[in-house]
């Protein structure tokens, strides 16, 4: 199935359909840092304090080199500025909010000081209650928050073909969550990538290396500001 650009709608289906793709497994680990030499030198990784990145096939760059995965890509953007951070990648092809959220303790192990949660592409897809994403989402926020976590909140859309009902009731999961815990707000992580044909794969779904760095653009707009406050010390 192929996504025509057709506005809001063509950038939810092709979103969606990504996730139908992100059938993989594979372990959470730490994202390559660029090939090239930072213009300032990166202290020791295990020195560094972290930012994770919770999600699924989006974020563990299903079809892209490890170094071509958005987190991988923030990570470069923080090495360059000497921003000493260590980007962690939580991603898991084919994750629900739920599986996130079992296993949101072991990816929150070490130092860490944000989480980036990029979940709820596979429960639209599988047409999972708005309700239980909320609740997913909820816990995993919480159980940030009570560990003194800085969260950031990465928004996903549902299909068009659900109805209207549930598409804005997905939608407003989390611009509500963000409201009620005055946690940062990505509105759509694949703004300007979903939808878009050069933006992504072969198949059409699966965003390529520079559909990935405009998720990563979108995810930096909000993260940067925070971390020239929060500078580890």
């Amino acid at each position: 199935m192929m996504c025509r650009r057709r506005g809001l709608q063509s950038a939810v289906c092709a979103a969606i359909l990504l996730f139908s793709m992100g059938c993989g497994s594979g372990e959470p680990g730490r994202v390559p840092t660029s090939a090239g030499p930072p213009s300032v030198a990166p202290l020791e990784r295990a020195t560094r304090p972290r930012i994770v990145v919770l999600g699924d096939s989006l974020t563990a760059g299903l079809g892209l080199r490890p170094d071509e995965a958005y987190p991988s890509i923030l990570q470069q953007r923080l090495d360059a500025r000497g921003l000493a951070y260590e980007i962690v990648n939580a991603g898991v092809s084919g994750d629900t909010s739920a599986g996130g959220l079992r296993r949101l303790e072991w990816s929150l192990a070490g130092d860490v000081r944000v989480l980036i949660v990029a979940l709820g592409g596979n429960d639209a897809l599988r047409g999972l209650p708005a309700t239980e994403l909320r609740s997913n989402l909820e816990s995993i926020i919480k159980q940030a928050l009570a560990k003194k976590i800085t969260v950031v909140l990465a928004g996903m859309e549902a299909p068009p073909n659900f109805g209207r009902v549930y598409t804005d009731g997905f939608r407003n999961v989390y611009t509500s969550l963000a409201k009620e815990y005055r946690v940062a707000l990505v509105p759509f992580l694949l703004q300007g990538v979903a939808g878009v044909e050069s933006m992504n794969q072969a198949d059409g779904i699966h965003p390529t290396a520079e559909g990935a760095r405009i998720a990563a653009d979108n995810v930096w707009t909000v993260l940067a500001p925070m971390l020239r406050v929060q500078r580890p010390t």
